[in-house]
């Protein structure tokens, strides 16, 4: 068995600390990555959104509120500056505002809405590993726990 050490990192913005929010995503979904490509394109390198790619090998929950991989997996979380976890479609909403798109997600502010969109967004969350052709959570958590051990083994070469 070949040993792969060089994962992506799950930080791609760690240079500019001035980040208004994280954003945990998953560079394995298609989808999850095109809005990505997206807000990184809004951004325009100012740092506003601090892109952390769970998937990588090295995410590191305590580095991210403490979100496990697979609570990442299972919805969308936006982490502020001050430890303050969001979710679902307030992630958006937050974003949004900051990328000066905020009439994009304005609707949600009424709680009505919000609460429909939540709804919707909870049934994408729940399909989209298998409306985007991938696998149960329980295989991708056992594949990436084997490609976790392989990495760790990889470092202690390293050290």
């Amino acid at each position: 068995m070949t040993l792969d050490c060089s994962p992506a990192s799950s930080t791609l913005d760690i240079q500019d600390p001035s980040w208004q929010i994280k954003l945990l995503y998953d560079s394995e979904c298609p989808l999850c990555m095109r809005e990505v490509r997206f807000l990184r394109k809004r951004d325009r390198g100012r740092g506003i959104v601090k892109f952390v790619d769970i998937a990588a090998l090295d995410y590191e929950p305590s580095s991210h509120g403490d979100v496990s991989y697979e609570d990442a997996m299972g919805r969308i979380h936006g982490i502020l500056p001050d430890g303050t976890i969001l979710l679902n479609i307030q992630v958006f909403r937050y974003i949004y505002e900051r990328l000066d798109m905020g009439w994009v997600y304005a609707i949600t502010r009424i709680q009505f809405f919000e609460n429909l969109l939540n709804a919707i967004y909870s049934i994408w969350a729940k399909w989209r590993l298998a409306l985007t052709g991938r696998p149960p959570i329980e295989v991708i958590t056992a594949e990436r726990k084997m490609k976790a051990a392989q990495y760790s083994r990889c470092r202690l070469h390293e050290d």
